[in-house]
């Protein structure tokens, strides 16, 4: 049998028998692709047909080196013959790529004779390989660099070298292992993982690629967090011919964060101002002509294909002139040649919340005061630090004018002026209206300071669990709450925030009342009786904007709502049936209760 394979391995690397397949890489923002991942496959229908067999076969006999470079070949090969857009991405074994054979410049001489970039081309170094086997340095990765390749970690977090990978090699892109991405959705310690990931990438200028999107859940989860790239078979399956159109799924999520957000008015596109750029290739001597013209610009935006790449800083460049022959030397020099890339660069659709937090997430030492804005990466204009903060604030006082005193949610004239607005745009939303059952008796029982609590904690749970991208939270008042769903998904979310709340509220609870099930105290009637455990009631309307015209039809239907749920006792959710909507006289039975599954 080994010598079979040995024979089979023979004959792949003499006849070249390697299929490269490609798994589109997204822009999970835009929807657009961002690149192409190439995956080889032996002879169909062969034992070293799969690559998890395949490759260690190879490495075991010697000849690891002789396949990558076959599969390299057979994966520019096809991908110029395809005409993919975007990126390549190449995997390299880490242990074999200090090898003198890596360095000979094989892979830039077939580049060249394909007519292709080698920009366009990403190293892939995975994990599966110790970081440092064979001698490897962040000099010999620097070595491919230089040449003009990006430098990517594939699989960070599969084995226990990434981030001393990450930190050695300082990589263009990091692509996360699937071990994160898998059920995210349901796992808050990987969430808060990849938070950190996140920040840790932004901070240092880094693409992160989420590798293993297998499910609608997990990719709606990444855009939450503010992944901006991502594969896996949900988005597409690798293929011998694969997609080059946009994913339909993530084009609709964007319209939708771009019409939510610009009927919110709270984007980063509020604080866009027009100005003057220029262009990469263009003489710095016309640069410093454009300054002196235009004494009130501080610093212009440097483009390259319509998208922004940086900034020139009226001061270096006075700095830079004013040097022994600087004029002399660098006038005829292109703008890129002096571009400072250490600017901020955000989407139009991004909230004025998730700007802040990128500006305070920068190094002190690099705070700037500019903001390029673009929309699906193309320039659109300028904004600034004085404006962001300035926007903020005025939002923060008029966000405290309606608040919440206990817990600083929205209060009833943002809940209802938000219930409007979405009714005036004729969108499809759901109200879910929160109360407590038995929040009364406790409350007497304990005191009003344990009261607070438990409506507190219930404000922090609605917190957690709810995205606030494009739901809203608002807190109606003493233990009832409101939250309005754009996610279509709402039911998965209440059902997670009544288990919260049953698991977390028992703390509040003294050991015997709590070994009872509950409570002995006065009820409404002045009688003594029992309360069990304090528990949720959630009513759910649909409301339909052609029948609501107001606010005050959308909170007769959630309290509705609400007492067919706190009938039924317990930790309930209950959705309004969709007649309701319809007809005003509808008789309600209960037939047509129905609640969330």
């Amino acid at each position: 049998m080994q010598q079979d394979s040995a024979a089979l391995l023979n004959q792949i690397l003499e006849d070249s028998l390697i299929t490269p397949l490609f798994q589109p890489i997204y822009d999970l923002t835009t929807g657009h692709i961002y690149g192409y991942e190439a995956l080889s496959r032996g002879p169909q229908d062969s034992e070293l047909f799969r690559p998890d067999v395949l490759f260690p076969f190879a490495q075991s006999q010697g000849r690891l080196h002789d396949l990558e470079l076959l599969c390299r070949s057979r994966a520019i090969s096809r991908f110029v013959e395809l005409k993919l857009p975007g990126q390549l991405f190449l995997n390299v074994s880490a242990s074999l790529l200090s090898s003198p054979d890596h360095q000979k410049g094989m892979t830039l001489a077939i580049l060249k004779e394909l007519g292709i970039s080698q920009s366009n081309i990403v190293i892939e170094l995975s994990e599966q390989h110790p970081y440092d086997r064979d001698g490897l340095t962040h000099q010999s990765v620097e070595h491919y660099r230089e040449m003009g390749f990006q430098v990517a970690i594939d699989d960070l977090g599969a084995g226990y070298s990434g981030l001393r990978l990450w930190s050695e090699v300082r990589p263009n892109i990091v692509k996360l292992d699937k071990h994160f991405i898998e059920n995210i959705d349901r796992d808050e310690v990987k969430r808060e993982f990849v938070r950190s990931i996140i920040n840790i990438a932004q901070r240092l200028r880094c693409a992160l690629i989420a590798e293993g999107i297998e499910r609608q859940e997990e990719l709606d989860q990444l855009l939450e967090l503010g992944v901006r790239y991502g594969q896996g078979f949900y988005l597409h399956h690798p293929s011998l011919i694969p997609a080059t159109k946009p994913n339909d799924y993530l084009i609709t999520q964007a319209q939708q964060r771009r019409r939510f957000h610009a009927e919110h008015g709270e984007t980063v596109q509020t604080l866009c101002q027009q100005s003057i750029y220029v262009e990469s290739t263009r003489p710095l001597s016309d640069v410093a002509q454009l300054f002196k013209q235009n004494k009130n610009i501080l610093a212009l935006p440097v483009l390259k294909d319509g998208k922004p790449i940086g900034l020139i800083r009226r001061h270096a460049l006075h700095e830079l002139f004013s040097t022994p022959y600087g004029r002399a030397l660098y006038e005829n020099k292109p703008a890129l040649s002096v571009t400072s890339t250490d600017v901020l660069i955000a989407e139009s659709t991004v909230s004025l919340a998730s700007v802040s937090t990128m500006f305070t997430d920068q190094e002190t030492d690099f705070l700037n005061n500019e903001i390029l804005i673009v929309r699906d990466g193309l320039y659109l204009g300028i904004g600034h630090l004085k404006d962001l903060l300035k926007r903020i604030t005025e939002l923060k006082i008029q966000n405290a004018t309606y608040s919440n005193p206990l817990t600083l949610l929205p209060g009833n004239v943002p809940i209802n002026h938000e219930i409007n607005r979405r009714l005036l745009a004729d969108q499809d939303f759901y109200v879910a209206y929160f109360d407590l059952n038995n929040f009364k008796p406790f409350n007497d029982y304990y005191g009003y300071a344990k009261g607070d609590a438990v409506i507190q904690l219930l404000g922090s749970i609605l917190r957690s669990v709810v995205s606030p991208d494009y739901n809203f939270i608002g807190h109606v008042g003493g233990d009832d709450f409101v939250v309005i769903f754009n996610d279509d998904n709402w039911c998965q979310q209440c059902q997670v925030i009544l288990d919260r709340f049953a698991q977390e509220v028992i703390q509040l609870y003294a050991p015997a009342e709590l070994e009872a099930g509950g409570i002995w105290t006065k009820g409404r009637d002045g009688q003594h009786q029992f309360f069990d455990i304090l528990s949720l009631a959630v009513g759910v309307v649909n409301p339909n904007p052609k029948v609501c015209d107001s606010h005050h039809f959308v909170a007769e239907l959630a309290a509705q709502a609400k007492k067919s749920a706190k009938q039924r006792g317990g930790n309930q959710i209950y959705q309004q049936p969709y007649q309701y909507y319809y007809e005003e006289d509808c008789a309600r039975d209960d037939q047509q209760d129905r609640c969330c599954s």
